[in-house]
Parts: structure tokens; sequence; C-alpha cells
């Protein structure tokens, strides 16, 4: 039972999945991150379906984007969104370390969050519309991977802040980290795998781009906030599967002309 409770409690946190209710208990806690992945499977396997949906049906390019760029945000609820405003709040201040700490515990949203999320949304359906149907299998992976590495940065990553979510979650997991860790590397590379074996071109490009923005979320945390928080948490995953569907597209265009 601690298995699927431990699954439940990941997607009550992590999505707006309905799932069983019952009390957190540590030893389900400790392992809740390893299913943060799954979810990403969901809207990954959701992402394929509605691809072939628009494929089989002779569904518009509209409503293909759209639904494409929705099924993230139904399945999460916006989560990860939250966090990529508020670190886009905090870093558009250009003020001290402690300051945009602050920031990012504000609940108000600022305007530079709302000007970045609006050129973000943009960014991320234009490169959707450019997708071929050939590379979605390979880019649904990168919802697992993005995921994967996210989960991984909370216990391998300097925290910033001595509370809130990440430290919850590293406190409730102190016996079992490396268990964890582990599980979580497994998947990304599961993830990458995936993405590989159905386009190999896409897969690699993509696990490459996640990488590199994987390094440099490390980096921009530490210079801005001297660690990550549960907001650069979303953030890393938001701006790591934007980057993602920008590579789907560009490979998708590259291999239409060739």
């Amino acid at each position: 039972m601690s298995f699927f409770k431990a699954l439940f409690i990941a997607f009550a946190i992590y999505s707006k999945i309905p799932v069983p209710h019952f009390d957190w208990k540590e030893k389900e806690m400790k392992y809740q991150v390893i299913f943060f992945p799954w979810v990403g499977a969901v809207i990954g396997a959701l992402t394929v379906l509605w691809n072939f949906i628009c494929v089989e049906f002779n569904i518009g390019k509209t409503a293909f984007v759209l639904i494409m760029t929705a099924i993230p945000l139904l399945i999460t609820g916006g989560f990860h969104v939250d966090g990529y405003m508020d670190t886009m709040d905090a870093l558009r201040s250009y003020k001290s370390k402690e300051e945009k700490l602050e920031i990012l515990k504000d609940p108000h949203v600022g305007a530079f969050a709302v000007i970045m999320l609006a050129v973000l949304g943009l960014i991320y359906m234009a490169a959707v519309s450019e997708v071929s149907a050939g590379v979605i299998a390979s880019l649904a992976g990168g919802f697992v991977l993005s995921r994967a590495l996210s989960g991984t940065a909370i216990y391998l990553f300097p925290n910033a802040k001595k509370e809130g979510m990440l430290n919850t979650f590293n406190r409730s997991a102190d016996n079992a980290k490396k268990t964890v860790v582990l599980f979580l590397i497994i998947e990304a590379a599961a993830a990458s795998a995936f993405m590989i074996i159905m386009n190999p071109l896409a897969g690699i490009a993509m696990t490459v781009v996640c990488l590199i923005v994987f390094i440099y979320y490390y980096k921009m945390s530490m210079k801005n906030f001297g660690g990550i928080t549960g907001d650069t948490a979303g953030f890393f995953v938001v701006l790591s599967e934007t980057a993602m569907v920008l590579t789907a597209a560009a490979v998708s265009v590259i291999s239409g002309v060739l």
C-alpha cells in the first residue's frame, strides 16, 4: 500500500487528477517525488492521443495547437506556471538575493510575470504549430524528462530557503535520498531513451537542450537566489519544456525541408 500511497501523494501535489484522500505519513512522503515524472507520462500520453485524434479526424491546426498547449495546464492546474511567474517577477526586479527571495513569497502577481508568461505562451504555441506528427511521440517523453530532472535537483542542488515545500521533501526523505535520486536518474534516462527511439534526431536534440537548461537552472538559481526553491523548480519545468517544444519544431522544419 505504501507504493500506491506515495503515487497518490505525488499526483495530489503535482496534478489535478483526482486521487483517494488519506493522511500523509513520512514513509510515503519520502518516496512521492519518484512518481513526479509519472504526471509527465500522463501529459505525454494525452498529447500523443490528441495528435492521433487530430490526424484521424482531420482537425484543424488552430484546435491542435490550443489543445496541445492546454493539456499540461489542465493536468497540472498551472502548478509549474505559478513558479515560473514568481521567478520571472523576482529576476526582473534586479534586486538583491534577499529581496528576490521575498518577491518569490509575495502572493501578488507582478507586471513582469504577466508579460513574460504572455511572451512564453506565444512562443510555445508558435512552436507547437510547427511540430510534425512524427515528432510528437518523442516530444511526449520530454514531459517525463523535465520532471525527473526537476525532482533530482531537489536533492542535489542547495536549497535557498530553510522552509518551504522543498525542505519538507528533503527532511521527509533524509534516509532515502540516494534511493529517490537513483530512481529519478533511471526515469530520466528511460525518458531520454524513449525519446531517441521514437525519433533519433529529435530525441537526441531535445535531451541535449533539456540538459543545457538544467545547467542554466542551477547557475541562475545559485546566482540570483543562493539555491533553488519550489518556485524555481516550476520555472525549470516550464522553461525546459518550452525549449524542448522549440527544438521539436526546429527538427520538424529541418526534416521537412530535407
